[in-house]
């Protein structure tokens, strides 16, 4: 079955024919259209508006890009009315697991610097603020996924 799998899409690549995004690509999709609420008919409808497919697995790598700039843009993608966007949440969530973090870590942290304990009511500029404090305490903690470019050098 593996064999007849790579045969075929050997053939489809010499014959030019587009090559479909892999699971982790089409789990992303899933993921962002979980984590912005979107509906499945809203969901069907932007995928026909920005990739002209009807379902994600319809999509090679460059309408997959496609789509997710047109997310990324989207009044969507921003998760409350003070501008706090899909990436900076997931960046967040990210950069606290990276420290070892729970969610309970994460919110008496955001509480004690932004006075708010949920991620979601961030305004886009704490989220920025908190991304680089968090920055700060990875590199001051010395952990082995630091973010900072200029301590590798």
């Amino acid at each position: 079955m593996l064999q007849s799998r790579c045969l075929a899409v050997t053939i489809m690549a010499e014959q030019g024919v587009a090559m479909t995004i892999n699971r982790k690509k089409l789990a992303l999709i899933h993921i962002v259209k979980k984590e912005i609420g979107l509906s499945e008919q809203d969901y069907r409808r932007i995928l026909r508006e920005a990739a002209g497919v009807e379902s994600a697995a319809e999509l090679d790598d460059a309408l997959f890009r496609k789509l997710m700039n047109y997310l990324v843009r989207s009044p969507y993608y921003r998760l409350n009315r003070f501008g706090l966007t899909l990436k900076q949440k997931l960046y967040i969530q990210y950069l606290s697991r990276s420290l070892g973090w729970d969610a309970r870590h994460l919110g008496n942290f955001i509480d004690k610097y932004y006075h708010t304990s949920d991620i979601n009511t961030l305004t886009k500029q704490q989220a920025s603020h908190a991304i680089d404090s968090l920055k700060g305490v990875m590199r001051h903690v010395g952990t082995p996924k630091d973010t900072n470019t200029e301590r590798q050098k």
